[in-house]
């Protein structure tokens, strides 16, 4: 596993003014936060505050502007204790709302001898490089929609950070024009539909993945959930933007039948299709580039439980 002492030079990294995001750029990301020195990002750990301290800086070299206050940090309590989602804003030339999120906790160590550390390369490390790729993206781009790009903290005890900070009323005047949110859920290998292809939980709640699709480039496909009597739709971090009746899905490669480091130690930079990963960022940002309220206006249908 890569070191983290290595890794540091990234946080001053000039991002490349390239269209694409890079393979490099998408590595570093990912494995700075998915290494040993991170010791699972368990929250309430000083860890954990790194990643979120880390996740700043990379919104603030995209010059993300604050959700809220001063900060990119925004907090919360956890047992007492001060914790933090990070949240950062990048305008565009209408006051709609995309939403890109994914948690960058994870379950910490455990006291077995050898490797006993959930780096969670995959669960969520990847969802955060993601998402962060898409800021990458749009760094010197003026897009139609506005965005909001936010890393939830807590989603393993229970999707304490996204229930927190979307309960927060500082940031209605974001969710009251938030058109959609991609809630990014493990993305690092390949899924079942094969390359530069996603899944979408609870599809046939809305018709977010028909609107995207539409203008998807270069094959990007969002499929439909195969693994949905799982009802995965309601078991990560989209689930709270939902019960706000704001479009919101959870985006993911995993393919659940072959899957065999969820919540392992092994779940590690290893595991990772950087090629994959790096073809549906970019992707992603490109059709994103085609979207404006006035061809993505999804909707749900009668079939959802808000």
């Amino acid at each position: 596993m890569k070191k983290l002492t290595y890794l540091t030079v990234s946080l001053f990294s000039v991002f490349t003014f390239a269209q694409e995001v890079s393979k490099e750029r998408v590595n570093t990301i990912l494995s700075t936060l998915a290494s040993d020195e991170m010791k699972g990002r368990e929250i309430g750990t000083p860890e954990n505050e790194n990643a979120g301290n880390y996740i700043a800086t990379l919104f603030k070299e995209n010059n993300l502007e604050y959700c809220t206050g001063n900060s990119y940090l925004v907090p919360f309590n956890y047992k007492g204790k001060t914790v933090y989602n990070v949240c950062g804003v990048k305008k565009g030339k209408t006051d709609k709302y995309l939403g890109f999120s994914g948690h960058f906790d994870h379950i910490g160590t455990n006291n077995k001898s050898g490797d006993n550390i959930y780096n969670g390369a995959d669960d969520d490390a990847s969802g955060i490089t993601t998402l962060v790729g898409i800021s990458d993206y749009f760094k010197n781009k003026n897009p139609e929609f506005s965005m909001v790009f936010m890393a939830f903290n807590g989603e393993e005890k229970g999707m304490l950070g996204s229930t927190a900070i979307a309960g927060d009323k500082n940031l209605d005047k974001i969710y009251n024009n938030l058109s959609a949110l991609f809630n990014f859920e493990m993305v690092a290998t390949e899924s079942q539909f094969g390359k530069n292809a996603v899944f979408m939980t609870g599809d046939e709640f809305s018709d977010m993945d028909e609107l995207f699709n539409k203008n998807a480039v270069n094959g990007l496909t969002i499929n439909p959930d195969p693994y949905a009597k799982e009802q995965l739709f309601y078991r990560s971090d989209n689930v709270n933007f939902v019960k706000k009746k704001i479009i919101a899905h959870s985006i993911s490669t995993a393919d659940m039948t072959k899957i065999k480091h969820y919540h392992q130690v092994n779940d590690d930079v290893s595991i990772v299709d950087f090629d994959n990963m790096t073809q549906i960022i970019n992707n992603f940002g490109k059709t994103l580039e085609k979207l404006s309220p006035k061809n993505f206006a999804p909707k749900y249908t009668d079939k959802v439980k808000f």
